[in-house]
């Protein structure tokens, strides 16, 4: 348990120190910081300066939606029962890809000449203008126009130098032109400038750029935005990202106009169409109504009708006053045969005849009134006188005379009747014969009257449905209406100036940062402790600062910086890597490659012991390259070379004694052997080292570096302890796995590092704190940094223990 807590905090203590040391390097290059956050500032100024602002142009319209029921705004009556033959169904989905389909958007680059954009030059860039002071016309043009530049200048007032790169030649172009001329331009065609006298002309020059119909209409789809805010809703919310916020208001408002036009002209179209049809159906149902009337008329002629129902109820009537007329004759016939009957019986010869048998003949009831009254006269004549009597037969003679005449009209009206008779016999079988035709003619009149009223409704019903037509078409609406005009937002959507500036601050925190981790991550050397520790698990035993002087003894008796007291603490941390009781008194000094500082370490590690009363040898071993003796302006004529290929010299002959302590010896290299490796193989060394140990209390052996030659690894057997060299930012980091290679296969006894030229910083601390002080208030490390590493250290421990 107590393992684990120990990991845990050694594992937040590395943490810390991370952090520490990264928090270190920033506030060491706060001249980094400054100098990013100046550029990084005034880089959002001109940014914001500079930058043409983008502001959003917004409006808001209703659509008349079919689903929602809307579809009345003062269409009623018959209009409204027209929707069915000819209204569009309106659908907000449908309309919002209107709103956004290219053709609508081309017919506003068009009518609005948005393919042609002016500018006014300013001091650093171009800038969009709404008002130049000239309108560029396209006189004629190509169907695919290339987008050009034009440069323009006004020398006089009407008089302007214009520039432009051609198209096909690639050359500049530069003409002087007046105002309404013609100027031809490849790729285009010819344009012409026209004065703008509603703004006055700027000294600044202008240029203007002319673009293609299909390059404008994608750019200015690209910044429009159509969408409905809420799906329970037809309202349409309409957006355009625009630089100048009076040419995106022209934009929607000429968007709207022509969606609202368009919409007008299609419902227009239909009504068109429909009265188009309904004109060409009535000329063709007006000719059919013509020829069914004419065959009408010829019936009606052929068979001389007027009325064919009137005309049959007339002979109907006539036919029955025939019949009575015939029944009526026929009775009076009858009488007329009774009557003669009657006269013409000698039995009834004298008696009265009845009057008024035949009352329509006047002179016949005459006959029969005399003929009464001579028989009446003579009945009285024959109660007073006899049949004899001549005046009874003047009466008789009367009275036969009398019937005679009356016999005789009877034969008259009889024969009359029958004539009568006979024609009213013929004109009714006529009537009859014409009454068995009348269903028959009947049937085809009402045939050639269907087909006349039939054609009569729809002559009169296309004439009724061209009229609505046209009333309807008077009171065409669009399917949308204006709820917001096109207006800007008052402040722009970009720059914003918090933004850029929050972003510049930002950049110029960024910047150092990335600059410092990219550093550290890119950069080969040995940078912090942290480099060491993570490619190795050789133990550090020293860091010596960096010594700014040009003497390489820094260690005396009477010295006190801080290099002396980390010399001093390499001296008690050797004590704990080397043991008496085993006789242990051999260090090794070596690194990866030359530059390291083995030499200086190695001169002042021995003073450092040799100050403490022990007897201390220097061995110049690193035989390639010595520079021991030189350090120490000791000579070296002759040294261990000597030793190995002579006999005859002792080590009294080979070993000095230093001048900077009577207790520091040196045993230089000598000559430089040509074979330095087999020169330390001779069996000679071994008994060397033997004589050594038994004359010094420590014996430190310079060596080469272990990274260059196997010099470092054959003198290995012979120390007890092998200091290996790291110099800060000198020494590469993969040269530590050489080092740590050689530790894990122990093929060295043991191993310790020093790191060696560690500079003083606040940016590159090996873990003691805030740079790379170890708390003694020497040199450039003070105090008042330990305050600051522990308050660092404090703060980041109480944020982690929150989370």
């Amino acid at each position: 348990m107590d393992s684990q807590n120990n990991h845990s905090e050694k594992q937040h203590l590395e943490e810390d120190n991370i952090i520490t040391n990264y928090v270190g390097k920033l506030l060491h290059n706060w001249w980094l910081i400054l100098i990013s956050f100046i550029i990084c500032l005034v880089g959002g100024y001109f940014v914001i300066k500079y930058t043409d602002p983008m502001f959003n142009v917004n409006a808001q319209i209703l659509i008349e939606d079919d689903k929602t029921g809307g579809s009345g705004m003062g269409i009623g009556g018959v209009a409204s029962e027209l929707n069915g033959i000819f209204d569009v169904k309106n659908n907000v989905d449908n309309e919002i890809e209107v709103l956004k389909s290219r053709s609508l958007m081309e017919e506003v680059t068009k009518d609005l000449k948005l393919n042609i954009s002016y500018y006014r030059n300013e001091t650093i860039n171009k800038k969009e203008t709404y008002k130049a002071p000239f309108i560029v016309e396209l006189v004629t043009q190509n169907d695919s126009i290339m987008a050009t530049n034009f440069e323009l200048k006004f020398i006089k007032k009407d008089l302007l130098h214009i520039s432009y790169e051609d198209y096909i030649s690639k050359d500049k172009i530069e003409k002087d032109i007046k105002f309404n001329d013609g100027l031809f331009v490849n790729g285009i065609g010819v344009i012409r400038l026209v004065r703008n006298e509603r703004f006055p002309i700027s000294n600044d020059g202008y240029s203007f750029f002319v673009n293609s119909i299909d390059k404008t209409v994608v750019s200015m789809t690209n910044s429009l935005t159509v969408e409905v805010p809420n799906k329970s809703t037809t309202l349409v919310n309409i957006s355009l990202k625009t630089s100048i916020p009076k040419k995106g208001e022209d934009i929607l408002n000429k968007l709207i106009e022509l969606y609202v036009r368009n919409n007008i002209e299609n419902k227009n179209q239909i009504a068109d169409s429909t009265i188009s049809f309904i004109n060409n159906r009535l000329i063709i149902v007006g000719r059919e109504l013509g020829d069914i009337e004419g065959d009408v008329q010829s019936f009606k002629q052929d068979k001389k009708l007027a009325d064919i129902g009137e005309q049959s109820r007339l002979l109907v009537t006539n036919s029955g006053l025939y019949s009575d007329e015939l029944s009526k004759i026929n009775t009076q016939i009858s009488v007329i045969d009774a009557l003669v009957d009657y006269m013409e019986d000698e039995d009834t010869g004298v008696r009265v005849i009845p009057g008024a048998l035949l009352p329509q003949d006047a002179v016949f009831a005459g006959l029969i009134d005399r003929y009464n009254n001579l028989l009446i006269e003579k009945d009285k004549l024959l109660l007073s006188s006899t049949s004899e009597n001549p005046y009874v037969k003047s009466l008789n003679d009367r009275i036969k005379e009398t019937k005679a005449d009356m016999l005789q009209t009877v034969y008259n009206t009889r024969k009359s009747l029958i004539i009568n008779k006979s024609q009213l016999g013929k004109t009714q079988g006529k009537l009859e014969g014409e009454i068995r035709q009348v269903p028959a003619l009947e049937r085809a009149f009402r045939g050639l009257d269907r087909q006349q009223q039939i054609k009569q409704q729809l002559y009169l019903y296309l004439l009724q449905k061209k009229e609505e037509t046209a009333i309807s078409k008077t009171s065409n609406f669009s399917n949308s209406r204006i709820i917001d005009l096109p207006k800007s937002e008052l402040l722009p959507y970009t720059p914003k100036k918090n933004i850029v500036y929050g972003m510049a601050a930002f950049l110029a925190l960024l910047i150092p940062i990335t600059i410092i981790a990219l550093n550290s991550l890119l950069n080969r050397r040995i940078l912090n402790k942290e480099d060491i520790v993570k490619r190795t698990s050789i133990p550090i035993v020293g860091e010596i600062n960096h010594h700014q002087a040009s003497d390489n003894v820094v260690v005396t008796g009477t010295s006190r910086s801080s290099i002396v007291e980390q010399f001093r603490a390499l001296r008690t941390n050797l004590q704990f890597f080397l043991s008496s009781e085993n006789n242990e008194k051999v260090i090794l000094l070596t690194s990866s490659m030359s530059g390291e500082g083995k030499s200086f370490v190695a001169i002042n590690t021995a003073l450092m012991l040799a100050l403490s009363g022990k007897k201390v040898l220097l061995m110049e071993l690193d035989l390639r390259k010595p520079t021991l003796s030189m350090k120490l302006n000791m000579p070296n004529k002759s040294g261990f070379t000597n030793y190995m290929i002579t006999s005859n010299i002792s080590l009294d002959d080979i070993i000095q004694v230093s001048s900077e302590n009577e207790n520091l010896h040196l045993l230089s290299s000598g000559p430089i052997p040509p074979n330095p490796a087999e020169t330390i193989l001779n069996s000679k060394t071994s008994e060397l080292m033997i004589e050594l140990r038994n004359k010094f209390d420590y014996i430190i052996m310079d060596a080469p570096p272990i990274g260059l030659v196997t010099d470092a690894q054959l003198l290995s057997k012979f120390a007890d302890l092998t200091l290996y060299l790291v110099r800060h930012k000198y020494t590469f980091k993969e040269q530590l796995l050489i080092a740590d290679d050689i530790y894990r296969n122990k093929k060295m006894r043991k191993m310790g590092i020093v790191i060696n030229d560690i500079e003083i910083s606040k940016g590159y601390g090996y873990g003691y704190g805030y740079g790379y002080g170890y708390g003694y208030g020497y040199g450039n490390y003070s105090e008042n940094d330990q305050t600051k590493t522990s308050l660092v250290s404090r703060i980041i421990r109480s944020v982690k223990k929150k989370k």
